[in-house]
């Protein structure tokens, strides 16, 4: 390959990476909107501000390269009686409290498309009373996208328990790309989620 082919190629990869994103981006907003409109007043979780959680890293060595690109991101949804919003953040409690999660995996190991992933966490209890971690939902956030393997191993019968929290949960699971427009946004994502959600009291 030439050079300039590989300068082309190069400028192509982040405009494709680049517009991946922005679609990803409107399908959450639109997404945060359906739910907003819900009796529940759902408001979007924000752990550091008005933005996606994922796991991600800078570091230079060989096996954190392949974490520079988002391959994978969470947001959560929680009723707006249920959190506490305090400047660009939230704060939700874990007890007596459940989520609707929506995570996104781009790209990984052995995955044949994008997924999306939707639904609900919830059973939240505390291991240790002494322990600081976690004090709120949004403390688990980036540990869940760390620990993605073990969390979301079963996605449709979630049962995480370590020394510090557990927790159970139910997502389902479908291609990224079966989803190609509002209506179908707010009746296999939206529609799905709110029944979780209602059924789990």
């Amino acid at each position: 390959m030439s050079r300039q082919q590989t300068v082309q190629q190069t400028r192509l990869a982040f405009e494709f990476i680049e517009r991946l994103y922005f679609e990803v981006s409107y399908l959450i907003k639109e997404v945060e909107g359906l739910l907003a409109d819900e009796e529940e007043q759902f408001v979007i979780g924000k752990p550091s501000g008005y933005g996606i959680t994922t796991r991600r890293s800078t570091g230079l060595e060989t096996a954190n390269v392949h974490a520079w690109p988002l391959r994978k991101l969470a947001v959560f949804f929680v009723p707006k009686a249920a959190t506490r919003v305090t400047g660009g953040t939230t704060n939700t409690k874990l007890e007596g409290n459940k989520v609707i999660y929506l995570r996104l995996v781009l790209n990984d190991k052995d995955l044949a498309e994008p997924t999306i992933s939707f639904g609900l966490l919830y059973g939240f209890e505390k291991r240790s009373a002494a322990s600081d971690w976690p004090t709120k939902f949004e403390h688990l956030m980036a540990h869940l996208e760390y620990a993605d393997t073990r969390v979301f191993s079963t996605p449709e019968a979630i049962n995480y328990d370590i020394a510090q929290i557990k927790f159970k949960g139910k997502l389902i699971t479908t291609n990224l790309y079966d989803i190609t427009d509002s209506e179908q946004v707010a009746k296999q994502i939206v529609a799905p989620m709110l029944r979780l959600f209602r059924e789990l009291d």
